[in-house]
């Protein structure tokens, strides 16, 4: 067996202190690094590419209101996060799978873009096919029946969803800091 002569205080940072390996004491991590982290929460909690990311950091930072809370509201808002949220998928990438697949109508009309920006007041269907409704059922069925945000309504025995608000910042499941999200965009640029 060979022994590891790699940089120790990497592996200290990773692994926790290990006092056999140095004498020295990890940082708890860099600002850099803080803020990196809470971005890549951001990117695969939400199945974002960094472009599209980037996107809605701009968008944000155009829209009146905190910069960090418009962007939550603006990933919140997206349509395969409400048919996440409203137990429609069991999870992101399965709602995802679900328009592309056009088993989703918004307002009357099918929808196959994910990221497809969701308004207060639309109205989210199934397609009538019997596929689609079985696929639906049971998501339904398989999903812990969690009290449902007041900002969205499911309707599930006619395999209805709607969306009565803006989804506020409280009710985001997510444990994130936006903040440091916008800070390392800022720092980017």
């Amino acid at each position: 067996m060979s022994r590891y002569r790699g940089p120790r205080f990497k592996k200290i940072r990773r692994l926790g202190v290990l006092p056999g390996l140095t004498s020295k004491k990890p940082t708890p991590g860099s600002e850099y690094r803080i803020r990196l982290e809470e971005k890549q929460k951001l990117r695969f909690h939400y199945g974002l590419t960094e472009r599209q990311l980037l996107k809605y950091v701009h968008l944000a930072g155009k829209a009146k209101g905190s910069t960090g809370q418009v962007l939550l509201q603006l990933l919140e808002m997206r349509l395969d996060n409400i048919l996440f949220r409203l137990g429609m998928a069991s999870t992101i990438p399965g709602a995802r799978q679900l328009v592309n697949h056009r088993h989703i109508f918004v307002n009357g009309r099918i929808v196959d873009i994910p990221s497809y920006r969701c308004k207060p007041g639309d109205i989210i269907t199934t397609r009538d096919e019997q596929k689609s409704r079985a696929l639906i059922q049971n998501y339904l069925d398989s999903s812990p029946h969690e009290k449902l945000p007041k900002d969205l309504t499911l309707h599930s025995s006619q395999y209805k969803g709607s969306v009565n608000q803006i989804i506020d910042r409280k009710r985001v499941g997510l444990k994130i800091k936006e903040l440091r999200v916008v800070e390392y965009y800022s720092r980017q640029t």
